[in-house]
């Protein structure tokens, strides 16, 4: 049996706090992390829906609908401009990124001077890419109108941590879903194409040259990582991939224009695949040499024995892959998190 090298954990985990986060990471993956993220706790365990709430305090932006749209306490109504208003002239608040990092890197260092966490491991801190954000808030022009606003508060956010944080500690990853909801829909004449929109011309180029900006705001003496998604509303996708080959053409896109070596890249995959066909365009991946790549074959409902059948599937035709969930695990049923990561261990050896 094939059996992968390391593992990477997403960014989400199913857990109240950081400090359980890392101790509980720490005690059952030490070996096999290089990375170790905070869980993104709090407002930000479902990933991006805190960002209304902010967004909706900037002069100039109001929210859709009289009546909040609640995820637990978070309003997942949507935004838009207000009526002759510059989306220039917006100030976007504090979007709460920067100040999370800052806190859990604090409690990782602590964590890592008593011990519990090994020496040599990063602080892992993931963010969203502007298109995400722009696509699930706004509809229509006011999406071209404000996504270089919301970027260049979300890049200054980013700075922010790199100030704050010892580059050699650090490890960035920017999480690539919603590009793929774009890719998808750009086939389908529906309402999921409709909502799903690029709002620039070429939808490939539009993609990768985003991504390429978001590498170049990365120095190179930090780790730099890409996580692809189908999403995970609802522990699923928002629409099932056919195969890989979409994924493999942005991380071969990705590679050859990055200014700068991308550290490792993730690609999701399936429960249910288990066939050839979805791994079988792995075989052009690209992968540079020193680029680690995760496949994310790691699913709660089957455990190890489930790995295992997707890891020996997937090593026909790519070698060299850690192992990771599909996606992050904080909203994952209570109760399950410590087996989800103790898949991990049972099925990929440590570095």
């Amino acid at each position: 049996m094939a059996q992968p090298q390391g593992a990477l954990l997403v960014g989400s985990v199913n857990y109240n706090d950081a400090e359980t986060t890392f101790r509980t990471a720490a005690e059952l993956l030490g070996g096999q992390l290089k990375r170790f993220p905070d869980g993104e706790v709090g407002d930000r365990y479902h990933w991006i829906i805190f960002q209304g709430d902010l967004l909706g305090k900037a002069e100039g932006l109001e929210r859709v609908g009289d009546e909040p749209i609640m995820v637990r306490h978070l309003d997942a109504r949507g935004l838009r401009i207000a009526d002759g208003v510059d989306a220039a002239s917006i100030v976007i608040p504090t979007l709460g990124y920067a100040s999370a990092a800052k806190e859990s890197y604090a409690l990782f260092t602590k964590l890592r001077e008593e011990g519990v966490i090994p020496a040599g491991k990063r602080f892992q801190v993931s963010l969203p890419t502007p298109v995400a954000v722009v696509s699930v808030f706004f509809q229509g022009e006011d999406r071209a109108r404000i996504e270089p606003v919301y970027r260049d508060k979300l890049f200054a956010e980013l700075a922010e941590i790199l100030e704050a944080i010892p580059h050699e500690d650090l490890a960035i990853q920017w999480d690539v879903a919603v590009e793929f909801a774009i890719i998808e829909a750009a086939t389908y004449e529906s309402e999921f194409g409709a909502q799903f929109a690029a709002w620039w011309g070429d939808v490939w180029a539009g993609i990768i040259e985003r991504a390429v900006q978001q590498a170049a705001q990365v120095p190179a003496d930090v780790e730099l990582g890409f996580h692809l998604c189908y999403g995970d509303a609802n522990e699923e996708h928002f629409i099932e991939p056919s195969d890989s080959a979409n994924l493999v053409k942005f991380g071969n896109a990705l590679f050859a224009a990055a200014p700068r070596p991308i550290t490792w890249l993730h690609l999701p995959v399936p429960i249910e695949r288990t066939d050839d066909a979805y791994y079988a365009p792995l075989a052009s991946l690209e992968v540079p040499a020193g680029t680690e790549l995760y496949l994310g074959l790691v699913h709660r409902e089957d455990g190890a024995e489930g790995a295992q059948r997707r890891i020996d599937v997937a090593s026909k035709f790519v070698e060299g892959f850690g192992v990771g969930t599909e996606c992050g695990i904080g909203r994952a049923p209570e109760g399950t998190t410590e087996g989800i990561l103790r898949t991990h261990a049972e099925v990929a050896r440590a570095w």
